[in-house]
């Protein structure tokens, strides 16, 4: 009877030590305090398409649209040149002049049209008085109002030849600017002789308030790029900077030697801070035209080479769930397993959270 007494005793002091033993966890479950409440943020799980990025690089170049190649017009003599390259000019500025044997003969066939025509008015007015006054035939009369209009003819003709050659009347042709822009190339230099056969440009023109950024797309990435996909641009000079653009062209072509495609993209370049030949940094936008549900990056808790969020049902109630991923995009992450849509997960605070409840 003494033996079952203290067993009886020994029962009921294991059933009050466990009582207060749950007691015990109850007083410590975890609740957000008010402050931290209010510091934490939750966001509700959704769906929508995969979206990735692809990293290029590529450069600055110009907008070859709007890019003007200056050829001589006529063969003599560089005298001078008025601009440099990378100097910005105006339309009809003169860049250089030439010494030319060829000016010199047009202003000849200037002065003789003109000659030729002042003759031509001046006898067909004698003849048409001869003719009012019966002292000349009609065919007379005829025959020098046809040859004022020969004559006439002949002197607009010289005057537009020499109008596309600059007019000059001291055997000089001016190379004028056909466009406002900068100088990008220059093939011309004080007494260089233009022979008839010269083939090169003297300069070349650009209006750089348009360029082009040229990006390469190596062969396993070219089923990602599209024309009219989003692309970011940034460049050395300007880290900081974002510049918006589309994929404008896709050139269905492989450089033989790089073995990379080129893709072109038009940007605006009104303030001319974007200079030809400056390294770019290209990110492409695009679909994966799959739908995955989606929770912000920095919700995700890696730990013991697992990935978790927390799920939230109320601020005593927050549960650590493992997740699988699909892949992630900067703020984005695309979850293959573990979350349902419209479930609400913790967002900042998380690893916080986390570690208050794994202790």
């Amino acid at each position: 009877m003494k033996i079952k007494s203290v067993a009886l005793l020994s029962f009921i002091l294991f059933i009050g030590q466990s009582c207060r033993h749950k007691e015990v966890v109850a007083e410590t479950k975890f609740c957000l305090t008010p402050t931290m409440e209010k510091s934490t943020t939750i966001d509700t799980v959704r769906s929508g398409e995969v979206e990735d990025e692809l990293k290029l690089t590529g450069k600055i170049t110009y907008d070859e649209e709007k890019v003007i190649k200056i050829f001589p017009q006529v063969s003599g003599v560089v005298s001078n040149v008025k601009v440099g390259i990378g100097e910005q000019v105006k339309e009809g500025q003169i860049l250089a002049t030439i010494k030319s044997s060829e000016m010199a003969g047009f202003e000849n066939d200037l002065n003789n049209a003109q000659s030729n025509y002042e003759i031509s008015q001046k006898n067909l007015n004698a003849v048409e008085d001869m003719y009012k006054g019966g002292l000349s035939s009609e065919k007379e009369y005829l025959i020098a109002k046809n040859d004022l209009k020969k004559a006439e003819s002949e002197l607009n003709k010289v005057k537009n030849i020499e109008s596309v050659y600059g007019g000059s009347k001291t055997s000089e042709y001016k190379i004028l600017a056909p466009i406002s822009g900068f100088i990008i190339e220059k093939n011309i230099n004080p007494n260089l002789q233009i022979r008839p056969d010269f083939s090169e440009s003297l300069f070349v023109i650009s209006d750089l308030k348009n360029v082009w950024v040229m990006a390469n797309v190596f062969e396993s990435d070219i089923p990602k790029v599209r024309k009219g996909y989003n692309a970011l641009i940034k460049t050395l000079s300007y880290p900081d900077k974002i510049i918006d653009g589309k994929v404008d062209i896709v050139y269905n072509i492989l450089d033989p030697v790089s073995k990379v495609m080129k893709i072109r993209i038009k940007l605006e370049n009104n303030d001319y801070e974007l200079k030809p030949e400056m390294f770019a940094y290209v990110t492409i936008k695009y679909s994966e035209n799959v739908n995955k549900l989606i929770v912000p990056s920095n919700s995700v808790i890696f730990d013991n080479s697992k990935n978790y969020v927390l799920i939230y049902k109320d601020k005593c109630n927050i549960e650590p769930r493992e997740i699988g991923i699909y892949k992630s995009v900067n703020e984005k992450t695309y979850i293959e397993s573990g979350l349902k849509k419209g479930e609400k997960i913790v967002i900042n605070n998380a690893l916080l959270i986390y570690d208050q409840l794994t202790e």
